[in-house]
């Protein structure tokens, strides 16, 4: 690997937008079991 080489990291936007699709799927996924919870308890 030669040293003018990029480095293989993704950009500030790219990763922040990783990060919060992230976040969003694990609302979603607790969103899920509480919604759930509630139809269960109906």
């Amino acid at each position: 690997m030669l040293w003018s080489d990029p480095e293989n990291k993704p950009p500030k936007e790219l990763r922040d937008t990783q990060e919060m699709l992230r976040r969003l799927g694990v609302l979603m996924a607790l969103a899920m079991v509480v919604a759930m919870v509630v139809i269960g308890l109906r």
